[in-house]
């Protein structure tokens, strides 16, 4: 029975230690609740698919080679399929009064797993990341986070939005107030809410992550 029984019987000792069970690991990796159990004690199926492999591994902290792949190809990330990176912009956006825009080109990327975007429903094309300024969206946003933005276009809908302003770059929670009218709010109380039309104002994209020293 050789190695091929050892994986099996590794798998079930790693569900054991995790506390899993074969049927709900058969149903996250999108199997019936079966699966497993028929993979251990019947040998159907021979050996486990690479993608199925994979998630367990990933799941149940074990080698790749713990659950049948050779050596050679036990995963390991892969800059170019695993992560997408993100541009870093020169521009800065105000919590404050305004910021002026600058050129909008990169000078270095924050890199972010491909598979945690498409978990967030991301799109890595789309996506950009600023530096704010200003104190109007404490303790929300402080000065020298960085934010995420998503500059798909898409239906609005309320939220901590990236906005132009005359000639001014903004981070603020826009509502709508309806009838082509818009709020744009600060969480710092100190700062009164701003009323605008539709036409006053240019949505850039959706705050949809931030980054901040502690």
């Amino acid at each position: 029975m050789g190695f091929a029984m050892d994986t099996r019987e590794r798998l079930a000792s790693a569900a054991r230690e995790k506390g899993s069970s074969l049927a709900s690991l058969s149903r996250m990796i999108g199997r019936n609740a079966t699966y497993l159990q028929q993979y251990i004690t019947k040998g159907s199926p021979r050996k486990l698919e690479e993608e199925d492999r994979r998630k367990l591994a990933s799941f149940l902290g074990l080698e790749e080679a713990e659950l049948g792949a050779p050596k050679e190809k036990s995963y390991s990330p892969d800059p170019k399929r695993d992560f997408v990176d993100v541009p870093r912009l020169e521009v800065d956006v105000s919590a404050g009064p305004g910021a002026m825009p600058a050129q909008e080109q990169a000078f270095d990327a924050f890199r972010f797993s491909r598979r945690w975007l498409l978990e967030q429903g991301l799109d890595g094309a789309e996506l950009s990341v600023i530096r704010v300024i200003g104190d109007s969206m404490e303790p929300l946003l402080r000065e020298g986070d960085e934010v995420l933005v998503d500059r798909r276009e898409r239906p609005f809908r309320d939220g901590i939005h990236v906005v132009r302003l005359d000639d001014s770059l903004l981070v603020k929670r826009v509502a709508s107030q309806g009838a082509g009218r818009f709020s744009l709010l600060s969480q710092n109380l100190a700062y009164p809410p701003i009323q605008v039309s539709a036409d006053e104002l240019r949505i850039i994209g959706r705050v949809v992550w931030k980054s901040g020293r502690v």
